[in-house]
């Protein structure tokens, strides 16, 4: 019997060292953030485009699945003023591009639900820009 434990243990430890590098691999949902690539555009229709990267290396992360959209005023204190928004296509990965009115100059606030590739959880944001004349 003490033999066979012996050869047991090597085995799950190879079970346990695999599962482990498994898990490794996918980042925490922390570790990802949108940044939005202008902070400033021209009231009226327009593109607003975000990029999402990987914190630790900077690095674009493209295929998100973005499933919530919302741009308001709530920087203005005006959270009831909303607009559309709609996804467009874009073609730098890691780029996510929407169209835009933004009905009046002042500060949006641009909120964005995404499922991230391989990730369990869902990345929340809220990204504040500006509409100038």
């Amino acid at each position: 019997m003490f033999k066979t434990l012996l050869c047991a243990r090597p085995a799950a430890l190879v079970v346990l060292a695999l599962s482990m590098g498994t898990t490794a691999a996918h980042a925490d949902i922390k570790d990802y953030d949108f940044q939005l690539v202008e902070k400033e555009t021209k009231k009226g229709e327009g593109i607003v485009a975000v990029r999402l990267i990987r914190k630790s290396d900077g690095k674009p992360v493209p295929d998100a699945v973005i499933f919530a959209t919302r741009l308001d005023m709530e920087p203005d204190g005006m959270e009831t003023m909303k607009t559309s928004i709609e996804p467009m296509p874009s073609t730098e990965p890691g780029v996510y591009r929407f169209k835009v009115n933004l009905i009046m100059e002042g500060g949006w606030r641009l909120s964005l639900g995404a499922k991230v590739q391989g990730e369990a959880d869902s990345l929340e944001s809220r990204l504040v820009l500006k509409a100038l004349p």
